[in-house]
């Protein structure tokens, strides 16, 4: 099963900032997002649902010190990133 990976124009921003930021990351960054849409529940993607005033969004780990957090909608199998960084950012 394929899920489809659906950017809004803020995280389009974000995530743009980020790559220009950590260029050394950009490949790490594409394979996590190839991962999101063939299995999000892949286990190098360490996804996790978040509590507190993050819940109801999930995260992923683009390696162990950046993370994407993202909306999840199993039923429409469609992920919505919404920011992307290391753990003080994201969270």
């Amino acid at each position: 099963m394929s899920y489809t990976l659906t950017f809004t124009e803020q995280y389009n921003k974000r995530a743009a900032r980020f790559l220009k930021c950590h260029p050394e990351l950009e490949k790490q960054y594409l394979k996590t997002l190839q991962l999101l849409e063939m299995n999000p529940h892949h286990p190098s993607l360490r996804l996790h649902a978040l509590s507190g005033k993050l819940q109801g969004l999930y995260s992923v780990s683009i390696n162990l010190s950046y993370r994407i957090t993202l909306e999840l909608l199993i039923k429409d199998e469609e992920i919505i990133p919404v920011n992307v960084g290391d753990h003080d950012v994201v969270y």
